[in-house]
């Protein structure tokens, strides 16, 4: 900030506390100079650099000669990749370029579909520390009627970070209580949430009252945790017979019947248009939820699955896919393998169970953007390159029911791709560019701008540290 634009707001500070009531000058003196601090300290919003989102597209582009990966077919190596309106429109090698197009030569480069963060909390929490900047979570242990996506800040600064790694598509999700809320998949640009929104209800999100003691606490004595695990579970049972029960009398009555937004949540759910997303990793857990979701006849996403491979035949039969909620993580037992939850996917691709990978668990914001290293981690513990590149790209699209438009490259599908100079899994690969329907995105971010400030630090006389 420059001093002229501090002085400026010093001003409006000063101005402000002439129009103080003889009621505010009853407040302590700390509080009113809280407030000033406030006023100043949020004045940084005002000035933030996040990149213009970028206009729709207004004609045809071409990519040709790079390495395209569609994901749900065949590599076609000195491929041409055409789309328009947003929209692919074709991919191969032999197509004709509408006149007017315009052509970029990626010889040498490779393009893929944009990578897909399955469960994170973009836009919704900026600085943990900072309790202004988070908005993940309501009061209550049960709140259907939450929305994720009307909470979505487009100027956060984690959502060019993110994308500046090959990320750009995310669910972001609610968090706390029993029920959490709905989540929406997003994309990585846009003025409005409106514009950023793919799915605006992407899942039901749900915290399985485990009867564990939780290594955060002290262990309750025997029997309360099942105690406290079974009421959680009736008031669930309750909860889903009253949304029928509403929607019944709904269908029954129409609109004379009182309209209830929180049971309206929980109908979603029941008639199957929202799947439930369950917090599980336990076995003993994983095996209740499953049951719950069969007892009430809907759709269910285990997120965790720490211990899914032990009831591979049960996940199957009820084709419950687990996302993984991280590679980089420890082991949740002692006696357990040190590198059992790196071997994680590849066991879950073994036993035929339906999956893809997140980095929730390492960082629900800023990191998300490392999403890619965590299946490239998942390669060198056994699962192959192939399946490793489909659990960030088509198979979250396919778990989170949006692979008609993201997740592989084809004609029809959303132009939603990056561009590389390598394997995007690979840590010493860079992203060169990158389109959102069809848009070119700006790969700018606060961390590149830091390193072109430090950069020309360094560059400068006498600024070069010893030893380089």
């Amino acid at each position: 900030m420059n001093n002229s634009t501090s002085t400026s707001l010093f001003n409006r500070v000063y101005q402000s506390t002439k129009r103080i009531s003889p009621e505010q000058i009853k407040m302590p003196v700390l509080k009113i100079l809280i407030s000033a601090l406030t006023i100043l300290a949020g004045s940084g919003a005002l000035f933030a650099q996040v990149p213009v989102p970028a206009p729709p597209q207004t004609g045809p582009i071409a990519l040709t000669g790079a390495t395209i990966h569609t994901v749900s077919g065949s590599t076609i190596e000195g491929g041409i990749l055409l789309f328009d309106a947003g929209k692919i429109v074709a991919v191969g090698k032999s197509i004709e370029i509408p006149a007017g197009a315009t052509t970029f030569d990626l010889t040498g480069r490779h393009i893929y579909p944009g990578m897909f963060e399955a469960h994170s909390q973009l836009g919704l929490t900026e600085i943990s520390s900072v309790n202004a900047t988070i908005d993940h979570s309501e009061t209550g242990a049960l709140n259907p009627n939450v929305k994720a996506v009307v909470a979505v800040n487009p100027d956060s600064e984690l959502i060019p970070v993110t994308r500046a790694g090959g990320v750009l598509l995310a669910v972001t999700a609610p968090t706390g209580g029993l029920i959490s809320g709905k989540s929406a998949v997003i994309q990585m640009d846009g003025w409005t949430y409106e514009d950023m929104t793919l799915l605006a209800d992407s899942a039901m999100h749900l915290n399985w009252p485990s009867s564990a003691p939780s290594r955060r606490r002290r262990a309750a004595p025997e029997g309360e945790g099942e105690n406290r695990t079974g009421d959680a579970i009736r008031q669930l049972r309750e909860l889903f017979e009253q949304a029928r029960n509403y929607e019944k009398l709904r269908a029954e009555a129409g609109t004379s019947q009182s309209f209830d937004l929180r049971l309206e949540g929980i109908v979603d759910v029941t008639s199957g248009r929202v799947p439930m997303m369950v917090r599980a990793d336990q076995l003993n857990d994983i095996q209740a939820a499953v049951a719950f979701a069969a007892e009430q006849k809907v759709r269910i996403i285990i997120l965790g699955g720490y211990d899914a491979p032990l009831c591979a035949d049960l996940l199957k039969k009820h084709d419950v896919p687990v996302i993984v909620s991280a590679v980089y993580r420890n082991p949740m037992r002692r006696g357990d393998p040190d590198d059992h939850a790196y071997s994680l996917p590849r066991r879950l691709h073994e036993a035929g169970i339906r999956f893809c990978i997140s980095c929730t668990d390492r960082s629900e914001n800023w990191n998300t953007r490392t999403l890619p290293l965590h299946a490239g981690a998942a390669i060198a513990f056994g699962l192959p390159a192939e399946e490793a590149l489909k659990a960030v790209t088509l198979y979250p699209a396919q778990i989170m029911n949006v692979a008609n438009r993201v997740g592989s490259i084809e004609a029809g599908k959303d132009a939603t791709i990056i561009v590389t100079d390598g394997d995007p899994l690979d840590t010493r690969t860079h992203v060169t560019a990158a389109y959102i329907q069809g848009r070119p995105i700006d790969l700018s971010s606060k961390h590149t701008r830091l390193f072109e400030k430090y950069k020309k630090k360094y560059e400068q006389p006498g600024h070069i540290p010893p030893g380089l």
